[in-house]
């Protein structure tokens, strides 16, 4: 009987404990002080209104109003850092093989026509003559000021060494962010430098939701800044095609949904300072909820369908701010 009165005491002063560093997490962790604060994203620099990770949407993204580039990295033969998403050149050139088989000036021009990822069947054909592979450097060069969000897409230790160099040459640590869903690929981005903003990988984004429904969350230490994560019934919308009619993946939709995408646990996190972005988002339909939910902020292959829409919504810059 004593044992069972210490075990409930025990259980109830650790979810009182929980409850109250959820709602107020400042009483045990310090907030982080990230420099920025992002409501517009613009994928691949606006993968929907120019070719994808070209200077050229990047210019197009900037003008528009962007907060914030989102760019992935490559390493090629001769050891520059090359601003693409994938590692073979097959999807959106008429080359073959992987970008590490080319030296830069060997790449080929991005194909006239190309797929959009976050909308199937889509592609981006467009009359701009910029259909080349730029290096990150260049594009620190031309955005010095403009946060970016940076996806090391291979596991490469060389590839993140030199991300991080032309990072601290550039003077750009406090505005930019890094990282991949690999958990490995991550871990490695904070061990070189711990000094930039860091993302959740997919294991941490695991973990986070175990002690979260575990009352642990509010009494862990997080590393991360940034938490990037899709809206699962949304992907399903979009991928629909691919899974068949099976109502199962509906369903699995659903559930992963309601326990991720809880304004709940965002508004958690921005009180500890993390900011949280919903992805890929291409529609009215998905900014509202995105914001509804509580994202700081959205990324789109759309950056002037999303400026419309934050413009016509001022609520959502105003409302959402972080604690």
């Amino acid at each position: 009987m004593v044992i069972e009165m210490i075990l409930a005491a025990f259980l109830g002063c650790y979810v009182v404990s929980s409850l109250i560093l959820f709602k107020f997490p400042m009483l045990l962790h310090k907030k982080k002080d990230v420099k920025f604060v992002c409501r517009h994203i613009s994928h691949r620099g606006g993968a929907g209104e120019n070719y994808e990770n070209t200077i050229s949407a990047f210019r197009h993204a900037v003008e528009v109003g962007t907060d914030m580039l989102e760019l992935d990295c490559q390493l090629t033969l001769d050891g520059q850092v090359v601003v693409s998403h994938d590692s073979i050149l097959d999807v959106r050139t008429e080359s073959k093989g992987a970008i590490s088989e080319y030296k830069y000036e060997e790449l080929p021009l991005i194909r006239e026509q190309v797929p959009i990822d976050f909308m199937p069947g889509t592609t981006f054909s467009g009359k701009s003559d910029d259909r080349r592979f730029p290096l990150l450097e260049e594009t620190f060069q031309l955005f010095p000021n403009l946060p970016i969000n940076i996806d090391i897409k291979t596991n490469n230790n060389e590839l993140i060494s030199k991300v991080s160099n032309l990072v601290k040459k550039y003077n750009r640590e406090h505005i930019t962010v890094w990282g991949n869903m690999k958990d490995e690929v991550t871990q490695k981005c904070y061990k070189e430098n711990p000094n930039m903003c860091l993302l959740f990988s997919a294991q941490r984004v695991c973990l986070m939701l175990l002690q979260l429904y575990t009352g642990l969350l509010p009494f862990m230490p997080l590393k991360e800044t940034h938490l990037e994560v899709f809206m699962p019934v949304q992907m399903m919308r979009i991928y629909s095609k691919n899974f068949g009619e099976k109502w199962w993946y509906s369903v699995i939709a659903k559930i992963a949904n309601t326990l991720l995408i809880r304004r709940s646990l965002f508004e958690h996190l921005s009180k500890r300072g993390i900011q949280t972005y919903l992805w890929v988002m291409n529609s009215e339909e998905d900014f509202r909820s995105a914001f509804e939910a509580g994202a700081t902020g959205v990324m789109t292959d759309y950056p002037t369908k999303l400026r419309a829409f934050l413009d016509s919504n001022p609520q959502y810059t105003q409302d959402h701010k972080l604690s």
